[in-house]
């Protein structure tokens, strides 16, 4: 008999290509017991007869509300809006414990079902670090999204629709590509450098040919005297990889962009951590997140000066997608699942493995204050 039946439900966010269970870690959960129903899906970077071949049963598409109760429900992005009750237990990144926009909402849903919330964002090893996230890739595929950003700029054109990558390899030679053969002579400026997703975003201006001294990087020694910063004002590419926990000083505001005027060399900004509803963005220069179809917002700036045609400072958008890895949806996918693997193994113990205690002790924590926002 299987220890843990697993249900991977298909993703309904357009474009989204990637998902939390691959065919290699499903066949090595398969061989210590698991059962695993997956839906079959189209828009999923893996076929459905890669997890069929290594054991798995499908199912039909969108199935997962009429899944057993007792069977936990798999995902990576939030599920689509909705009143219905949530009787399952649900393990995905649900974006709602930071009172992002509709927060009480999505989690009075499971007050109603009595169902239970693993947010994947939240499951952390014993020194607090999240045990599985896709920030490298966050970082990587954001600081390419930026750098076409700027080509199009640059241009005079707005960027159009992005496609997923094959690989990091084709990534960076179509990036290259658009930048006229390398990006030399481009300044950059990560902040959240030493994070997985800062890591990420420097490695990939590297690779499509920034010089080492034009990639300024920062983290909280640098950003400790609080902003705004006149520094990313400098810069062609502004990629932000922090991990918003409290309120911190803005980074950049309107009032900034405003003075510098003309002078101003920022063309694009990279909010990787696309904290776009949290009353706390450090990055208040926006106010909606841009997807694969249109991924670039322009910032409207109110100048106090009177420009002549063409002489008018240069534009600047915003590039706020926030699934971002998708652009590199089976690398992403192999190397998250891979990290996840660990914790669930520990899943048909999850009353007691603390990785997993923890996450349901936060989820009522939260469901709590939902409860009080909603008044119910």
């Amino acid at each position: 008999m299987a220890k843990q039946s697993l249900w991977l439900r298909c993703e309904k966010k357009q474009f989204e290509r990637r998902t939390a269970i691959t065919p290699t870690i499903a066949k090595k959960l398969i061989s210590e017991g698991f059962a695993i129903s997956v839906e079959r899906d189209s828009q999923r970077i893996f076929k459905d007869d890669e997890y069929e071949a290594v054991g798995c049963t499908l199912v039909e598409h969108n199935s997962w509300p009429n899944a057993p109760k007792d069977i936990p429900i798999i995902g990576l992005k939030e599920l689509p809006e909705s009143d219905e009750p949530l009787p399952h237990t649900h393990i995905q990144f649900a974006h709602c414990y930071k009172q992002q926009a509709g927060w009480s909402k999505v989690l009075s849903r499971f007050h109603r079902g009595g169902g239970t919330l693993y947010d994947l964002e939240f499951l952390t090893d014993a020194q607090g670090r999240r045990v599985a996230a896709f920030g490298y890739h966050a970082g990587f595929a954001g600081a390419a999204a930026g750098a076409l950003a700027l080509a199009s700029e640059k241009r005079g054109q707005t960027l159009g629709q992005l496609e997923p990558y094959e690989n990091e390899t084709a990534m960076v030679e179509s990036v290259k590509k658009e930048l006229g053969g390398s990006a030399k002579g481009l300044k950059v400026l990560v902040i959240g450098a030493l994070g997985r997703c800062g890591r990420g975003a420097v490695d990939l201006f590297r690779k499509i040919g920034v010089e080492k001294d034009d990639i300024v990087k920062w983290d909280m020694a640098e950003t400790a005297k609080g902003g705004p910063f006149q520094e990313i004002l400098d810069v062609d590419i502004f990629v932000n990889c922090i991990y918003l926990s409290s309120k911190i000083p803005p980074f950049l505001t309107d009032k900034e962009i405003a003075a510098a005027g003309k002078n101003r060399r920022l063309r694009v900004v990279v909010d990787v951590s696309c904290d776009t509803t949290n009353p706390f963005n450090p990055i208040p220069i926006y106010s909606i997140n841009t997807t694969f179809s249109h991924p670039t917002v322009p910032v409207e700036v109110q100048y106090e000066a009177e420009f002549a045609p063409g002489d008018s400072p240069p534009s600047l958008s915003v590039v706020s997608i926030d699934h971002l890895p998708t652009l590199l949806p089976r690398e992403a996918s192999e190397q998250f699942s891979a990290s996840l693997l660990p914790s669930l193994l520990e899943l048909p113990d999850r009353k007691t493995a603390r990785v997993w205690v923890e996450a349901e002790n936060l989820f009522r924590q939260k469901l709590g204050e939902a409860v009080k926002a909603e008044g119910l």
